[in-house]
């Protein structure tokens, strides 16, 4: 495979092993895998296919001579890789690559094309047979600017992605119609608070334009030519010993760079914007901050936030812990707040109180369920919610940064937080004791092993016993119970959760942890129920994911059959949509939705059996303590097999959220399911 941009690429030796062109005729070609290359009379220039890491591009600006070729123009930055037995073709209309589906033109003249010419210059022209030019690249800039091109008012320069991979950034540079030079982040608006360079030229002119001089002077000028700002000073050697480029660099600061050819030195920076590699708005990602470590920057987490994806820097952070909902307070859980001096990040602040105490900053946050992290300056305390961003450690400011963090008051028994790890303390102790049992646990291992090989040889005859109905796979994780284990969990079936058309649902306490679950006995030991429970130990069995209702035993004696599942403390959607004391707030339903979602992923995707739930509906989906979603009662589920896309069966599931498919007798599809969720969606929101 193999990319397609275009190689400005700046030539000593190389230039001289190879023809030196100044116009290129129609027909002519380049490919990927020949190094073919469109140099410009000087030798310093090419135009050409280059590599990208693993790909071959074409269309970039390199100086060979230089211990890096340095691409400056790429194009169509944004196009995915071509094949290696791709060919760049110049017809009357462009460049253009060939494919299958008729011709992809890289640049499109706006009239016939006779001839091309790779400049002296670094600007690769095609021009009609009166020598008019019908395009050209610097017209058409991606990061960088050469002496002698301009960028035209309305237009903006992107950064790169990074060094390796030339499309498109996260920083873009904008010749505003204002006459403004300004600096934002990708898809920001033109807006003052998202800025974080401007020449400050807003009103001075009309149709200004960024030009870059051949001296390496970067300035300003408006419609009628006259000069409104000086961005740099120029005055650098013009001799032909002397290569000059502006870019905008992959982190945001935009500077100009010299390049001696006679010393083969690497490029220089003449100028910068800035010398705080911090500066640039949406280097480090939300939740994060970016601190200079040696002058480099360096994005760290808020305090109890974790990378989001480590090794990518603008990915930003979140949190290790579940916040709790203003709605539903937990006594186990309370709040501190941690403190980052000299950090700031976008005001954005719902609140603003006078206040000129840090502590009671701190308390007025602690206080307000809807406060996650507050700015104090000495004199304001700024509440915010989450998340944070363009956070950067200032050291000439006396902003801090306070973060409400969740701390459990049992931390070994709230799952909802993530401990960090204990440091390391007395090694030498902890050697002694390792050492101290290591023969008692090579010991204590053998006798396990022969404990447990009996065990399952045990289970194994059991097993074997059983009625042959129940063909259960191997791979059946929930455990085994008789009749009587139950009946005392859940004191001789006593307290009833609910009840569906062939099943009870108990609550009940395993014995020994008193840990609740809810115990489901099938009431009709008819052939459906016998069907439903038979697939619910097989769909469940297989299953494991956190929205999705755990199986954790069931019993199988005679006509007896039940099962033993994880209690929900919250009870069902239904009960929470419909019921006026415990209508969730708006996030919370945007929580339930997504987990929702994630189990129905699982089921249609990510499942080693492909599973149709066919019943899928608010009282089906229960809630757990946090108000996490689970979806519950395969009874009615349906397998696929690895290569089967659809089946067909007889009307299953809930009137109202059945899909179409069911009454027209069409081959059922995951869409019943979406269909379903989509009802269930509805809602979510409006309900």
């Amino acid at each position: 495979m193999a990319c397609l941009a275009c190689l400005l690429a700046l030539a000593f030796v190389a230039a001289e092993a190879q023809q030196m062109q100044s116009n290129i005729s129609q027909g002519s070609s380049l490919t990927p895998t020949t190094n073919s290359t469109w140099l410009s009379r000087s030798g310093l220039y090419a135009f050409g296919f280059y590599r990208q890491g693993q790909w071959l591009c074409c269309w970039d600006i390199s100086c060979w001579n230089s211990p890096k070729q340095t691409v400056v123009w790429t194009a169509n930055r944004d196009n995915p890789p071509v094949s290696n037995n791709a060919t760049l073709l110049f017809t009357g209309d462009g460049l253009a690559l060939p494919t299958t589906e008729g011709q992809n033109y890289l640049a499109k003249s706006s009239g016939s094309a006779s001839y091309a010419s790779m400049l002296n210059s670094g600007n690769f022209v095609l021009y009609n047979s009166g020598r008019e030019i019908v395009w050209q690249s610097f017209d058409h800039p991606t990061d960088t600017l050469l002496p002698g091109q301009r960028l035209l008012s309305g237009n903006e320069l992107f950064s790169a992605k990074s060094e390796a991979d030339h499309s498109t950034g996260i920083f873009r540079l904008k010749m505003q119609n204002d006459g403004n030079l300004v600096q934002y982040p990708v898809d920001t608006p033109d807006t003052g608070v998202y800025s974080f360079y401007s020449s400050s030229t807003d009103g001075e002119g009309e149709n200004v334009t960024l030009n870059f001089g051949a001296d390496g002077h970067l300035y300003l000028l408006n419609r009628n030519g006259t000069n409104i700002r000086n961005i740099t000073d120029g005055g650098l050697p013009t001799d032909e010993g002397k290569l000059y480029l502006m870019r905008i660099d992959v982190g945001g600061i935009f500077r100009s760079y010299s390049h001696d050819l006679k010393k083969n030195a690497i490029w220089s920076v003449e100028w910068e914007s800035s010398k705080d590699k911090c500066v640039a708005k949406g280097l480090c990602g939300l939740n994060s901050y970016c601190a200079l470590i040696d002058l480099e920057p360096d994005c760290k987490c808020l305090p109890r936030f974790e990378s989001v994806n480590q090794g990518n820097q603008t990915s930003g952070c979140e949190r290790n812990f579940v916040s709790d909902a203003c709605k539903n307070r937990n006594e186990n859980f309370t709040y501190t707040m941690e403190e980052l001096e000299s950090t700031t990040w976008e005001d954005v602040s719902y609140m603003s109180l006078r206040l000129s105490d840090k502590d009671d900053c701190m308390q007025g946050c602690l206080e307000d369920c809807n406060c996650e992290a507050a700015l104090f300056d000495g004199t304001n305390c700024r509440k915010q919610r989450l998340p944070l961003r363009y956070g950067r450690r200032d050291t000439g400011t006396s902003d801090r940064a306070l973060i409400k963090v969740g701390v459990p008051t049992k931390p070994d028994t709230d799952p909802r937080i993530v401990q960090p790890g204990s440091k390391k303390k007395g090694r030498t102790h902890i050697l002694i004791i390792g050492l101290s049992f290591t023969a008692f646990g090579s010991i204590l291992l053998l006798i396990s092993v022969i404990v447990l090989w009996k065990h399952n040889v045990w289970v194994y005859k059991r097993m074997s016993a059983v009625n042959g109905d129940l063909e259960l796979n191997e791979s059946v994780a929930p455990r085994r119970y008789a009749y009587e284990e139950l009946e005392k969990m859940t004191n001789n079936f006593k307290e009833e959760l609910g009840r569906g058309a062939s099943s009870t649902v108990y609550k009940g306490l395993i014995l020994g942890t008193q840990k609740p679950v809810a115990v489901k006995r099938l009431e009709k030991v008819a052939a459906e129920g016998e069907t439903e429970f038979q697939t619910e130990i097989r769909v469940i069995g297989r299953t494991h994911h956190k929205n999705l209702v755990r199986l954790i035993g069931y019993c199988l004696d005679g006509a007896k059959k039940l099962m033993v599942y994880e209690y929900m403390s919250n009870g069902s959607l239904a009960d929470v949509l419909f019921t006026r004391e415990r209508q969730p707030f708006w996030e919370e339903r945007m929580g339930i939705a997504r987990n929702i979602a994630r189990g129905f992923l699982y089921l249609h995707e990510e499942c080693d059996t492909q599973i149709i739930h066919c019943d899928i509906k608010p009282q089906n989906i229960l809630l757990d303590e946090f108000m996490c979603p689970k979806i519950s009662d395969f009874g009615l589920a349906k397998l696929l097999k690895a290569d089967q896309t659809r089946t067909t069966t007889g009307i299953r599931g809930t009137k109202g959220y059945v899909a179409p498919e069911w009454h027209r007798k069409m081959p059922i599809t995951v869409k019943t399911d979406v269909y379903s969720f989509g009802i269930v969606l509805l809602e979510i929101i409006c309900c």
